[in-house]
């Protein structure tokens, strides 16, 4: 009996850390590092499909990574919009 044992990729798996470790301890670091292999781990896996497994675990990481890059930048938007309505409304208060 020949079993066709796949192996994760490793890439896989270190983007599906990043992502979490984007939304932990290295908020925008690890979560540019999650996508960065969530693409490199589903193209390896892509070209090699009968070797390796893991496109779940990829795709975890990309979806964690890039909601958390959202999230960052509708912060920042955020904070910009706050703090420019703040100036508006003391420029026009001192009217």
């Amino acid at each position: 009996m020949n079993a066709n044992l796949r192996q994760t990729s490793t890439l896989a798996i270190i983007s599906l850390v990043s992502g979490i470790l984007g939304w932990t301890l290295l908020p925008f670091l690890g979560s540019i590092a999650a996508v960065i292999f969530g693409h490199m781990a589903r193209g390896e896996i892509r070209r090699q499909p009968d070797r390796l497994e893991g496109d779940g675990l990829a795709v975890a990481g990309l979806v964690l990574g890039y909601l958390s890059i959202a999230l960052a930048v509708l912060v920042v938007v955020a904070i910009f919009l706050l703090f420019g309505g703040l100036a508006a409304f003391l420029a026009f208060a001192n009217h």
